[in-house]
This record gives structure tokens, sequence and C-alpha cells, in this order.
């Protein structure tokens, strides 16, 4: 008999659902039995008298719901999460572009540094009166 009695504090999966959708209701309604005001699996789950375990393993659809309600669904987090990928993309296509630019304009600043150590070996020989060849101004035969 002790058997029966524990199958009896289960209820059907049909009705423990509508406790659920009524708890939701009346959270946000601003009518909850428990004193709950925001919603969220954990306050659902204690205005229906169950574990919040219950609801994410066995009630996905109203656990869906209430994210919905939280502005947190899966469906609008993968969007939210695709927007920034997006956004990411972009910043990172700019980064790559003003890095080619960058290097191609330290390529230049460097051969153009080099020239001019090379001028200004040639002008300190001069001006200490040394015989310098200024390879520049040769002309190959």
């Amino acid at each position: 008999m002790k058997s029966k009695d524990k199958t009896a504090k289960y209820k059907p999966a049909e009705d423990r659902e509508k406790d659920l959708k009524l708890a939701l209701y009346r959270i946000q309604r601003g009518r909850s039995h428990s004193g709950e005001t925001k919603v969220s699996i954990a306050a659902v789950a204690r205005e229906a008298g169950v574990s919040t375990a219950l609801i994410h393993n066995h009630y996905q659809s109203i656990a869906e719901v209430i994210r919905e309600v939280q502005g947190r669904s899966s469906r609008a987090m993968r969007d939210v999460k695709h927007q920034d990928l997006i956004a990411e993309r972009k910043k990172s296509q700019a980064y790559r572009q003003e890095i080619k630019e960058l290097s191609a304009k330290v390529a230049r600043l460097a051969s153009i540094n080099e020239v001019l150590l090379d001028e200004n070996g040639v002008l300190k020989a001069k001006l200490n009166n040394r015989s310098v060849v200024d390879l520049a101004s040769k002309k190959p035969q």
C-alpha cells in the first residue's frame, strides 16, 4: 500500500505543465502565491512547488517560454551572437586591411631609412674631409 501512496504524489505531465504555465502567469501578473516578482525558471519552479531540474529536464518548452519572457530565448540569444559574430568579422577584416597597409608603410619607411642612413654616412665622411666614393653618382658602364 505504501507504493500506492508514493505514486499518488506524482501528477500527470499534462497537469504539471498546466501548473507551470499558471505559475508563470501568476508571476507575470504580480499575483504570485510565493511572493515571486521576477520571472525566472527558479521562480516558476518555486511558485509551482517543483524543482528547477524538473523544468529543465522534462518541460523544455516551458523553460523556453520562460527564457523568451526574460528576453533570453535560445533563438534570440543565437541571433544576438550571430550579429556579434558578423560585427567581429567586419572588425577583423578592417584590422587585417590596416595591418597590410601599415606593413607596406613600414617597408617603404625602412627603405627610405636605409637611403638616409647611407646619405648620412656620405655627408659625415665629406665633413671629415675623407675621400668618399659616392656609389649612387657612379654610372654603370
